[in-house]
Order: C-alpha cells, then structure tokens, then sequence
C-alpha cells in the first residue's frame, strides 16, 4: 500500500495504471465519518491527477462496501455544522464525475444509504451475488445524498428510483442487476478481482477520448452537478428536524422510529 497503516480511514495501492482505493473502517462496516469524506476525497483528486493513472477502483475493507453514513457521529445539528458534512460528502462524487477517469466499484456485503449513493456514483458496479443493497436514508429521516437522485433514476427509471427510495428493500447483489442497480454480477469474494480485470481493459482506452467520454455522461439527460447543490440543501434542513433526532435514537435503541413531520 502507499499509505500504510490501519489507522488510515483510506487506503490506497498502485497497480499499474489502476489505483485502488479502499474504504478502510471494517470495524464499522466502512461507514462514512467526517475524516473518512475527507480522505476519500482526497485520495480520489490524487488518483485523477496522477497522469500514471487511467482508471480508479473503488472498494471496502473486510466484509462490506460502506454500510453508508456513520449514525454512531450524527446527532441533530444546525446549518452551521451540517452543511460543511453535507458538502463533504458531495465533494466524493464530484471528484468521481468530474475527474475524467473511469471509477469502477467493487462491492461485497453491504452498501446500505450513502453506501449505495457511492457505489451509484461510479461508472460501473461490479457486485458479488449475495451483496446487498438498501438506499436507507429515510429510517433516520434524511431524504438522501452523495448523487443519489441522479445515479439512482439513471439507472432503474424515475418511477422505480422512486419506489426504492420511498419504500426501502433489501435487493441482493443478484437482484439488483436484474433491475440494472448495477452492472455485473459475481461470486461472493470475486468482486475485486473481477473489477481489476474490467479496469485493465478499460486502462488501455484513450486517455483523452476517455475523459471526453465522461464529461459527455456527466451531462445527460441534465446537469447532475446541480442535483448535488440540491441534495445538500435539503439534508442540511433535515438534519435539524425533530424526525431526524428521532432516527438516529430509534436507530441506537434498536426500535422502529415514530416521524411527526416536525
């Protein structure tokens, strides 16, 4: 690894002109804190402006991908505090979007809430058939985040992007690419391997056609950029409402969380 250490909230290693970079809190299930925005982020504006790099592979540490945002640091916050999380988390997707370079998921267990919104965010998801994936937000009153309201509906239509964000479902690895959630299908542990054999195909593109070739997604059918401005809009009322305190108590008392709307 470059960066050594499992104190580290990322890892990163070279292979050739794949750089892998993995989530590494397995003790949470790889779930997103504040330095772990941070670093990703970080890790991933390096990758892309390393010239030695074509292609950017994203995984977890230990059993799981990322069981989303780390509920054990949210409690209700004002503005002042929950925007700069907020922001945080969409600056990830924007170094994904608009770094020019092809970033591939590889995804075993979980990716649950901001979890699948990264997963989502990359250009292919390559997942183990006994994965399993849930959008999540709503069971501690967020609406969502991380692009979410644009990779998801790109990917399964509008109406069932809807449905799964309204009515949360647990979909298997297999499951969800019946759907198109994601785009191929492993055995359980070969998700990596299967991930760097797409990324050394995909590291002998035109580096230039490449990037033109994302940029060009990156704005269809509409600029996704201005769905992340949004996004941290209505997270940041959200993490100052009632029915947000009320999610993360319900999910530390392990109960099912009762909503007023306030």
């Amino acid at each position: 690894m470059t960066l050594a250490g499992n104190e580290l909230p990322v890892l990163t290693e070279k292979r050739g002109p794949i750089r892998v970079i993995t989530l590494n809190r397995p003790q949470r299930r790889n779930a997103i804190d504040l330095p772990l925005r941070h670093a990703l982020a970080d890790r991933l504006e390096e990758a892309t402006a390393d010239s030695s790099v074509r292609v950017i592979v994203l995984t977890g540490a230990g059993a799981g991908f990322c069981a989303g945002g780390d509920i054990s640091t949210m409690r209700r916050m004002g503005e002042a505090e929950s925007r700069p999380r907020t922001e945080a988390a969409q600056r990830v997707v924007r170094a994904i979007w608009q770094g020019g370079k092809p970033v591939i998921a590889a995804v075993e267990g979980a990716a649950f809430g901001a979890g699948v919104s990264l997963a989502l965010a990359c250009d292919r998801v390559v997942a183990a058939a006994d994965a399993v994936f849930s959008t999540a937000f709503t069971g501690v009153g967020l609406a969502g985040d991380m692009g979410i309201f644009a990779s998801l509906p790109a990917r399964v239509g509008v109406a069932k992007a809807r449905e799964l964000m309204l009515l949360p479902t647990r979909l298997t690895g297999a499951e969800a690419a019946t759907i198109g959630l994601v785009d191929a299908v492993v055995d359980s542990g070969a998700a990596l391997t299967s991930a760097l054999a797409d990324a050394e195909r995909m590291a002998l593109a035109p580096p230039l056609a490449v990037a033109a070739l994302k940029k060009m997604f990156a704005r269809w059918p509409n600029d996704p950029m201005s769905v992340l401005d949004q996004e941290v809009d209505n997270q940041v009322k959200l993490f100052d409402s009632e029915d947000f305190a009320e999610g993360v108590s319900a999910f530390h008392e392990k109960r099912t969380p009762v909503f007023r709307g306030k």
